[in-house]
């Protein structure tokens, strides 16, 4: 009787890891990271998240603010809906969350403050609605899509990966403060 029971929940976790099954639970956003990270407080502590599918502009990079601002507008200190889909290897919480209806992740890149994330999204069909999301937003050249040629997150670090320096004199750390502050500058 026990070895069926166990390979009777055995099936069962596996048939609601391959429907697409996902932990849905509700929580206070405390704390906007940026656009596409916050922390939420929900019954089991304070979790942080790491929006599903999308990615946003990298702090230093036009639009960072902008995407902050508009996650920040939209869902801090208000109850949300996570929808967890996985754990990244930082130990984050990879989910969808929605606030009355909305969906932040589909408003990040409907905006045009988000990338559609191919290469984690797996889900459909949300991942096409998000593919199809980013078409649009840069087809009438929403947010970062009105700048002719904008680097995607994940190019924008490996480029930085690649080029990085010790900042080590007072000439260097200026140049590298007055950089942020002409982004920031340029980003509002």
């Amino acid at each position: 009787m026990t070895r069926f029971f166990c390979r009777t929940i055995a099936v069962l976790a596996g048939l609601l890891m391959t429907a697409g099954i996902s932990w849905a639970w509700t929580g206070t956003v405390v704390k906007v990271i940026d656009g596409d990270s916050l922390v939420v407080r929900g019954p089991r502590g304070t979790v942080e998240i790491r929006l599903y599918g999308i990615d946003t502009p990298e702090y230093r990079q036009p639009f960072s603010n902008k995407a902050k601002q508009l996650s920040r507008r939209l869902v801090y200190r208000r109850e949300v809906q996570v929808r967890q889909k996985d754990v990244d290897r930082y130990g984050r919480v990879v989910a969808v969350v929605s606030i009355d209806g909305t969906t932040l992740n589909r408003e990040l890149v409907a905006r045009g403050l988000a990338w559609y994330y191919a290469r984690y999204c797996r889900e459909q069909p949300l991942c096409r609605e998000l593919e199809s999301l980013e078409e649009d937003a840069r087809g009438r050249g929403a947010g970062l899509w009105r700048d002719r040629d904008p680097t995607a997150p994940w190019d924008w670090k490996r480029r930085q990966r690649e080029r990085s320096v010790p900042v080590s004199g007072p000439p260097e750390r200026f140049l590298s403060w007055l950089q942020a502050v002409l982004w920031r500058w340029l980003d509002d």
